[in-house]
């Protein structure tokens, strides 16, 4: 039986929040939601999203983790090759499927940066390289807003990457 593109939206959704509250690091959760949910996978990808969670290196000072382990993915599968590297115009896809996940993105939160999100959403910014503001933002739920804002993303994500003609290898 083949699933949905609504289903495998769906699933991503579900992964995203599951593998966000076990494994943390909002980059990688989502790159592995919305590959499990596609039925796919890239190692290099996964692990290329290791730095990135909390806003770059646990800064908070960058864009959402989630939303650049998705766009990573956009890329990966719209990309440019390396063949193509000087064609300026082949990226241009992918540019545009990114865009569409940035936009919704900052009507969605209001700011694509992890600190102004935390802010809006929690209230406060947390410190991540200090063990106290860990624990504090552990205790605060910073887990649960988190885990639906990669399962959000993720969604999000997979919709634009099945509505621009990527089939899944879970159908």
């Amino acid at each position: 039986m083949s699933q949905t593109k609504k289903e495998i939206s769906e699933k991503a959704f579900e992964l995203g929040q599951k593998y966000e509250k076990q494994c943390t690091g909002c980059a990688q959760t989502a790159i592995a939601a919305i590959f499990d949910a596609l039925g796919i996978w890239n190692e290099d990808v996964f692990k290329a999203g290791s730095g990135l969670a909390d806003g770059l290196g646990l800064t908070g000072n960058g864009s959402c983790g989630a939303l650049v382990g998705s766009s990573m993915i956009i890329g990966y599968l719209f990309g440019r090759e390396h063949k193509d590297f000087k064609n300026i115009g082949k990226p241009m896809k992918s540019y545009g499927l990114v865009k569409k996940l940035h936009d919704w993105y900052v009507k969605e939160y209001s700011s694509c940066r992890c600190y102004d999100v935390q802010e809006i959403q929690m209230g406060r910014t947390f410190n991540l390289w200090d063990p106290n503001e860990m624990k504090e933002a552990f205790n605060s739920g910073m887990m649960d807003c988190c885990s639906k804002i990669v399962g959000n993303v993720a969604r999000m994500a997979t919709k634009i990457i099945l509505n621009n003609g990527f089939k899944s290898q879970t159908t």
